[in-house]
């Protein structure tokens, strides 16, 4: 895998008018702010950044609906070893193991900030730290024999420069992982109870709220379908992604 021309101020465009602007001022970089979050089921202590250079720093409301869509379809995770891109905070993956005891690992960009404070919110939750990768999308991914069958990610298609970077990691990790081709099936033998979504062995799925163009969505889009990778719409804004000739669920 090639090596990815990243900074962090190649995060923002001055059309993210949206994004907290960058502030050098070293006292306002290590604040935080720790407040509770109402998911489906239970509440969470969650501690957000006040700023963070990488914008790591919020709890967006695309997590509260993917978290809402995922309970809804709740087979899509049995059986599952998953890992989150993106996380930030680590709520999302929280949430899922405190509910469904899934087996999860987060991953967001090399900063070890974000990475203590993922786990900061594990102990917080009265949960183990759940497991954790620090990889910038686009570098050399630091596990070269990916296992993870599901990946998921919320909110995270903002940075419309740091596109091809992430199709080029989510692309390694779909058609790097060493059992293709399986097809989930519901230990019932059927879905009906959970929404009736059958994911294909390994997928790539995906939500977001955040407000982006149809243009936008299009140069991600077509960038997964030039790097073999099929897209499937879902659900309200949730899509799932997988290799071109994967075996397909029945």
């Amino acid at each position: 895998m090639e090596i990815a021309t990243f900074s962090a101020s190649s995060l923002f465009s001055e059309d993210d008018d949206d994004i907290q602007k960058t502030d050098e001022n070293a006292e306002t970089q290590e604040t935080y702010v720790e407040r509770k979050h109402q998911f489906p089921g239970m509440e969470l202590i969650i501690r957000e950044f006040s700023f963070h250079q990488l914008n790591a720093n919020l709890l967006w409301p695309g997590t509260f609906a993917f978290a809402e869509w995922l309970v809804q379809h709740r087979s899509c995770l049995e059986g599952r070893r998953t890992i989150e891109l993106g996380s930030g905070t680590g709520a999302l993956a929280i949430f899922l193991q405190k509910s469904y005891n899934l087996d999860i690992t987060t991953s967001d960009y090399d900063d070890q900030e974000i990475q203590e404070n993922i786990a900061h919110n594990c102990r917080a939750n009265d949960l183990p730290v759940i497991p954790h990768i620090k990889h910038t999308w686009g570098y050399k991914f630091p596990n070269p024999d990916p296992d993870w069958d599901l990946i998921i990610a919320s909110d995270i298609l903002l940075y419309v420069k740091q596109y091809a970077n992430l199709i080029q990691t989510i692309s390694f990790l779909l058609k790097s992982y060493r059992h293709r081709n399986r097809t989930k099936v519901s230990p019932t033998g059927n879905n009906e109870n959970h929404g009736d979504v059958v994911l294909p062995w390994p997928a790539f799925l995906m939500s977001w709220r955040r407000r982006i163009g149809k243009e936008d969505e299009s140069i991600f889009f077509d960038g997964c379908k030039k790097a073999g990778l099929e897209v499937k719409h879902i659900g309200s804004r949730v899509y799932c992604i997988s290799p071109v000739g994967n075996e397909k669920s029945h």
